[in-house]
């Protein structure tokens, strides 16, 4: 699928905007979880544009598995958003209140089938160890017709092992933990094995092929979400992508019958 107006979106000061607010997500939260709600809804906004053309988000049925605090309900303020997250302490760290909030497991979502527009997770497949379940979860919420985007961080990719740093986690998960405590004091916020789990752009894609195989889905894009367009390509690469694409976004479109 061509996708124009997302590509239109896919520009390099936007590439540089998102590389610059990164620095910010430990010290100032807010101010880049706010930068980054607000740059999921203008490219969820694109997407449902080129695949739903010329029905308008406003007003449509939004689920974000994995919404934490509520920074990302500003954005979709227009839309029927609800925000799901399994710990309390994070819907509560922000202290925000007043936001459509539920309570729940990605993985057993307590919805009923095709009750949601749009279905999807920022960042939060690589937390969990059976995200593929929360896929499945994702897609079986999303109405005929609508869309599931599952956007993660890959574990080979310069944040593969976020807060622990950009090479660390190339001599292995509790290589980056150990030298995180060592260097700090405490554990890193996700800790290997238990809130940080490896997941390749290779597992992704196969999963995404998978169902677009059985007929379950169609997989409308796969490209590198902090990326500009013309660097789209190397999602194709084998290897390469593992360590370039940093963050792959699936575009899943459910069948309309």
């Amino acid at each position: 699928m061509p996708l124009p107006r997302t590509r239109r979106f896919a520009t390099l000061r936007r590439s540089l905007r998102l590389l610059a607010s990164f620095r910010h997500e430990q010290t100032a939260p807010e101010k880049f979880y706010r930068s980054l709600a607000q740059d999921t809804r203008l490219l969820i906004d694109a997407l449902w544009h080129d695949t739903n053309t010329p029905h308008p988000l406003p007003g449509r049925s939004v689920l974000d598995v994995g919404g934490g605090p509520g920074y990302f309900a500003d954005a979709f303020a227009d839309t029927r958003y609800i925000g799901l997250e399994p710990s309390v302490s994070e819907m509560s760290a922000a202290g925000l209140t007043g936001y459509g909030a539920v309570r729940g497991d990605g993985t057993a979502l307590p919805f009923r089938d095709s009750s949601f527009d749009v279905v999807y997770s920022s960042n939060v497949a690589e937390h969990i160890p059976n995200w593929q379940a929360m896929g499945e979860e994702m897609l079986r919420v999303t109405k005929p017709g609508g869309l599931t985007i599952l956007s993660y961080t890959v574990w080979l990719g310069p944040f593969g092992g976020h807060e622990t740093g950009f090479w660390q986690h190339y001599l292995g998960g509790d290589f980056a933990r150990r030298h995180y405590e060592k260097k700090h004091g405490h554990p890193p916020k996700n800790v290997w094995g238990t809130s940080l789990f490896a997941v390749s752009a290779r597992d992704g894609l196969a999963w995404a092929r998978s169902l677009e195989t059985s007929g379950r889905a169609q997989l409308v894009a796969a490209f590198p979400r902090y990326h500009p367009r013309w660097a789209w390509w190397v999602t194709r690469v084998p290897i390469l992508r593992e360590f370039a694409v940093s963050n792959l976004v699936l575009v899943l479109r459910v069948p309309s019958s």
